[in-house]
């Protein structure tokens, strides 16, 4: 039976896979990121949107991935992590 890194590793070898992989990369990335800080510190997605002020379907959205947040949106997240968002280019 395969994991997951095994079939990603599979995966990655066709080049029109790893392209689309390449360009959503930084987006699950954060989602990510964002996921493990809210476990790392104990917080339901519920108690994430009660700090940031919006709705627990609006955390839900954000972390599956159906959500393109807006900067001051992700902010808000930082900043009920005690936290500030660092972009780089």
């Amino acid at each position: 039976m395969r994991n997951f890194d095994d079939l990603k590793k599979e995966l990655l070898k066709n080049p029109g896979f790893k392209k689309e992989y390449d360009v959503l990369e930084p987006e699950y990335a954060l989602i990510t990121q964002i996921i493990d800080k809210r476990l790392k510190i104990g917080l339901s997605q519920q108690n994430l949107a009660e700090r940031v002020g919006t709705k627990q379907s609006a955390i839900s959205r954000l972390e599956s991935g159906n959500y393109n947040p807006s900067l001051f949106f992700l902010k808000k997240i930082a900043a009920a992590f005690g936290s500030q968002v660092r972009i780089s280019i």
